[in-house]
């Protein structure tokens, strides 16, 4: 059986192509999945337009996400017609992902979705929705919470437009914590608003100290872009704030001090998604409409793609033309 996929290939140079594919082409796995929905994360554009050294083999399908139904399995814990999702374990970067009609995958990175939401909405929270979810879960894990104590400063969150960033804002002002979305783009402005952010703001404005202990502004934050604003925002957490480390859109470069950590006791936190534990991946996304708030997903939807139709999608994401969450129509 024929089916279409965007595959990336590196001859004579890092590209992707829209191609039909045969099952037998994909990567080895247990299940096969009949892909409903996928997503563009900024991961994804990178892989697929070369702009990045994402991809670990080639040729392979695009894809960290994907949201669908089984066609097949050999695990008796899942059954045919099952509506499934998989989020990072690898897929698009190490086998075949979810930007193709058909997804074979291992059993083991199976989550049923939750009744709180459909396909549809799995993708719109995708990895940058499950992404800032870990995010707030190991802050709190870590004693952040939005408390009586307002002196101790909102949380920051970088990058703020994007997928990370929108949730992050938004889960963040339902559950009650200040934010201050900090972003490039001015014409973004209202679109933060109505998602929760108490303030939106640009770098500039923020006037942020050089010191390697600066005054104490925040009570913590959630940053996508990394370098030197990731610096010089540690310097500027309060007493036992926690600094969320996810993404590197600006540098990958951290040139802190440790005088934020040992004088008041900030911690600095590695979010991975790829790689997270299957039990507690598993968890966060059944907290999603029970311990977690749904996330506005009208307000985050930027925009539903056809498959046919993703390919001037990637670099769009990446030159910053979009905000918020893309999926992709697969079927």
């Amino acid at each position: 059986m024929s089916f279409l996929a965007c595959r990336v290939f590196n001859q004579p140079e890092v590209h992707h192509k829209l191609v039909s594919m045969e099952l037998d082409e994909l990567s080895s796995g247990d299940t096969l999945i009949r892909v409903d929905y996928s997503s563009i994360n900024y991961k994804d554009a990178l892989a697929a337009s070369g702009r990045g050294q994402i991809l670990k083999s080639f040729p392979l399908n695009a894809g960290i996400d994907l949201a669908g139904t089984i066609e097949s399995t050999s695990n008796s814990n899942f059954e045919v017609g099952q509506k499934v999702l998989v989020n990072g374990c690898g897929i698009g970067e190490n086998v075949d992902g979810g930007l193709a009609q058909y997804a074979r995958v291992k059993s083991e990175w199976l989550i049923p979705i939750p009744d709180a939401y459909d396909a549809k909405e799995a993708m719109i929270i995708g990895t940058a929705g499950f992404t800032a979810a870990l995010a707030i879960y190991r802050m709190q894990q870590n004693g952040q919470s939005p408390g009586p104590l307002p002196e101790h400063g909102p949380i920051i969150v970088t990058g703020a437009s994007g997928g990370v960033g929108s949730f992050a804002v938004n889960l963040l002002s339902k559950m009650g914590y200040e934010t201050i979305a900090l972003t490039s783009r001015e014409s973004m402005r209202q679109y933060l608003l109505d998602l929760g952010a108490t303030q939106v703001t640009e770098l500039s404005k923020l006037a942020l100290s050089d010191k390697p202990l600066a005054k104490a502004l925040y009570g913590g934050a959630i940053d996508n872009i990394g370098g030197e604003t990731l610096s010089k925002i540690i310097a500027h957490t309060n007493l036992w704030g926690n600094v969320a480390s996810i993404g590197l859109a600006d540098s990958p470069k951290l040139q802190a001090m440790v005088f934020p950590f040992i004088l008041r006791g900030v911690s600095l936190l590695g979010i991975s998604s790829t790689n997270c534990p299957m039990d507690l991946r598993t968890k966060i996304w059944h907290q999603f409409g029970q311990d977690l708030p749904l996330a506005d997903f009208d307000k985050i939807l930027s925009k539903e793609i056809p498959l046919a139709d993703v390919s001037p999608y990637f670099d769009e994401l990446i030159d910053k033309k979009h905000h918020g969450r893309l999926i992709v129509n697969c079927q």
